[in-house]
């Protein structure tokens, strides 16, 4: 029918703390790629960085990303998560790459003061805050602040001339809008990666600059998220007696 279908249960829970916690306690640090593992986009990856960069891992995970990044001499390395469990498990797994630095944090509120960061770079992370919208087209207020939030704080620890570079499934149509905001005084471009067999492209590389203006045609998409809403949708016909609002689970 017309009414928005629901985001299944098990998509919803990934925005849990505890489904994280119990994960990453069951798993330790054994890395687990969830785009694949850093050889898929490293050549468009090290077109952006220079062996000195400060660098910023938002939401790692378990991922072998900031060891990949270290091995291959970038050696200023901090990466975050929200969940405890998972950072004590990175921690104690690369106790031995002193250039490594671990941290637990909310990524809508980030404990570095301004600027201290030449490149900051999330995999899959901005992802978790969009698991319960079901409507791309329709992206929720509660999605948008969020999302909002973790861009504002991104740009705020770049230094002017550093960059976010954001790998996703999430398609230019309906990831530019929230990157093309004036508010946070980067350009944007994008890179489509890992051609499959079908011709469609796996995941998107979006490089955004500190410093330089957003394109015309950036501008006029980013605009269109702030578009007076749609009428609302009809009430979904049975309620939902499980819908806590995880993105407000995602703290400390």
């Amino acid at each position: 029918g017309m009414e928005r279908r629901r985001a299944p249960a098990a998509n919803r829970r990934y925005g849990q703390r505890r489904f994280w916690d119990e994960l990453y306690r069951r798993e330790g640090a054994e890395p687990r790629e969830w785009l694949g593992g850093l050889s898929r986009f490293l050549p468009e990856l090290k077109a952006e960085l220079r062996p000195g960069d400060r660098i910023l891992v938002l939401g790692c995970g378990n991922s072998a990303l900031s060891h990949d990044l270290h091995e291959l001499g970038y050696t200023d390395v901090t990466s975050i998560d929200f969940s405890p469990a998972c950072i004590a498990a990175m921690r104690a797994r690369y106790a031995h790459c002193p250039g490594l630095h671990w941290a637990v944090m909310d990524i809508r509120a980030l404990a570095f003061p301004a600027a201290a960061f030449d490149v900051v770079l999330e995999k899959g992370t901005l992802d978790v805050l969009m698991v319960k919208e079901t409507d791309p087209w329709n992206i929720s207020p509660q999605a948008i602040a969020s999302m909002h939030r973790v861009l504002a704080e991104v740009s705020r620890v770049l230094r002017p001339g550093g960059c976010f570079i954001s790998i996703t499934f999430a398609q230019p149509h309906f990831r530019k809008p929230h990157y093309a905001q004036e508010a946070f005084g980067w350009s944007l471009r994008h890179i489509a990666c890992g051609k499959g067999d079908t011709g469609t492209f796996h995941y998107y590389l979006y490089i955004m600059r500190k410093g330089q203006p957003l394109d015309p045609s950036d501008l006029a998409l980013g605009r269109w998220l702030h578009q007076p809403p749609p009428p609302p949708a009809p009430p979904p016909l049975l309620p939902d007696d499980n819908d806590e609002d995880y993105l407000l689970a995602i703290q400390l």
